[in-house]
């Protein structure tokens, strides 16, 4: 976007904060945690107005900054009572500036996500507790799903309330993790129409696993999930249009995004999950337990041959290469991240490549100096038969996944386009459920869940797509 002048800007600026203040102020809602849950409670000693109990909690800035400029005050210091349900500056930061271009270009849909956070009154912990099960009618008229999961509230089954009862005068004020978006609940009874979807290897699972969970809910037609890679899922999805949904293990790539573009998809990208990917030795290998990126470099480029070269005590054990195959998005990450996207030094190597990651479980396990990666599940599914190692001292674990401490771990997604989840309800509702189930299921296949302000970002990315196809 080009702007003429410095009035233009300045515009822009009062616009963006004019949406921050509408997202943040008017997110209202009966939900809350309970105390004693694993929810942190505060309780305001001599309660102001909700403006005032804002900003004593200190992490509201965005929200008392844009309040001001929205001309929202005096509403907010009114009579009430409001309970405002209230994502803090780290949440909206992880907003991309198209999807909030995309809701400051069209009034229609942002007050439909505003008014699906207001529910008139002024309801506390114990109240939320009741609710678990059950659905908070919003204004916008859509319920909102409340859950009490491992001792937390959550929302749609994707925003946890992280601190609860901030009490003011007017009414209640408590603080979220994610955006709620006004996505009708999914049922997969009425869904209808078969669904392809291909890709990575490493989403593979978790996507089979949603598969079988809408199966299980209901739906009667068939989803196909095959496992190609997902360089080969993207030119299935791009060039051959053959599939709906394209599961990967790495971002789309620009030009992979402009061959969708030739055949009329405008792609849609969900962030479904978090890999560690895991790099495994044969068992017998005690005498290797860690490895820097440094070492992975010369043992996948053959510039070591023998693990006596990584440590005297392992003897003379040679070394075995095993790889994914080139198309796979593991692959492309792996040579990302230890050969700063040169692939030529671990094709030279000529390690045993597969696009078939059972296939390389078994190499590894079945030859004494086995070494190879692939994503965590797999690893989780054979781990009585692999030895996994940590990455420059780190080991691979949920906590050091989610901070990026752990050197290999990586973003989960599947990609489908405006086109076709506006033309395929079958499509819309799949992916629809899958962002609102994947966190039962992530953990479990072996993967680690995505933040809930990344599938905040997921489910707008479809309920924008959902509103402009009925426009």
């Amino acid at each position: 976007m080009q702007f003429s002048n410095v009035e233009d800007i300045l515009n822009m600026q009062r616009t963006r904060s004019l949406l921050l203040a509408l997202l943040a102020v008017t997110l209202v809602v009966a939900l809350v945690a309970a105390p004693n849950r694993g929810t942190k409670t505060v309780q305001a000693q001599e309660p102001g107005t909700l403006l005032e109990v804002a900003a004593a909690a200190g992490n509201f800035t965005t929200l008392l900054t844009a309040v001001e400029a929205a001309g929202l005050t005096e509403t907010l210091n009114g009579e009430g009572p409001f309970t405002i349900f209230a994502p803090s500056d780290e949440v909206f930061a992880a907003l991309p500036a198209e999807t909030v271009a995309a809701l400051l270009a069209d009034p229609a849909l942002l007050t439909s996500i505003l008014t699906y956070h207001v529910v008139p009154g002024n309801l506390l912990a114990a109240d939320v507790v009741a609710l678990d099960g059950q659905q908070a009618v919003t204004v916008q008229g859509e319920g909102v799903n409340v859950a009490v999961v491992d001792d937390a509230v959550v929302l749609d089954g994707n925003a946890k309330v992280v601190t609860a009862d901030l009490t003011a005068s007017n009414g209640v004020i408590h603080q979220i993790d994610g955006i709620l978006v006004p996505l009708a609940d999914v049922d997969p009874l009425l869904t209808e129409g078969d669904i392809v979807t291909a890709g990575s290897s490493t989403v593979f699972p978790l996507t089979t696993r949603m598969a079988e969970a809408f199966e299980a809910a209901g739906y009667v037609d068939t989803v196909t999930v095959d496992s190609v890679g997902t360089g080969a899922g993207f030119e299935r999805f791009c060039v051959g249009g053959e599939s709906d949904i394209s599961n990967a293990s790495r971002p789309i790539k620009q030009e992979e995004a402009d061959q969708c573009a030739t055949i009329n998809r405008t792609v849609l990208e969900f962030r479904v999950g978090t890999d560690a990917l895991a790099v495994v030795v044969n068992p017998a290998l005690e005498c290797v337990s860690d490895l820097s990126i440094a070492q992975l470099a010369q043992i996948f480029s053959a510039t070591v041959t023998n693990w006596n070269e990584i440590n005297p005590d392992c003897g003379d054990i040679p070394i075995a290469l095993f790889s994914p195959g080139t198309d796979s998005g593991t692959f492309d990450y792996f040579v990302e991240a230890v050969f700063d996207e040169d692939e030529a030094p671990i094709l030279a190597a000529n390690p045993q490549l597969s696009e078939d990651d059972n296939v390389l479980v078994q190499g590894v396990e079945g030859d004494p100096g086995g070494i190879g990666y692939f994503g965590y599940a797999y690893y989780i599914a054979n781990a009585g038969a692999l030895k996994i190692l940590n990455i420059e001292g780190v080991e691979p674990t949920a906590a050091t996944a989610e901070s990026n401490e752990y050197p290999l771990s990586r973003p989960l997604y599947i990609y489908s386009a405006a086109e076709i989840v506006a033309e395929k309800a079958q499509v819309a509702d799949f992916v629809n459920f899958y962002l609102t189930n994947v966190n039962e299921a992530v953990i479990g296949v072996g993967y680690f869940p995505a933040s809930n302000a990344a599938l905040s970002v997921a489910k707008l990315n479809l309920y924008i797509a959902l509103h402009n196809a009925m426009m």
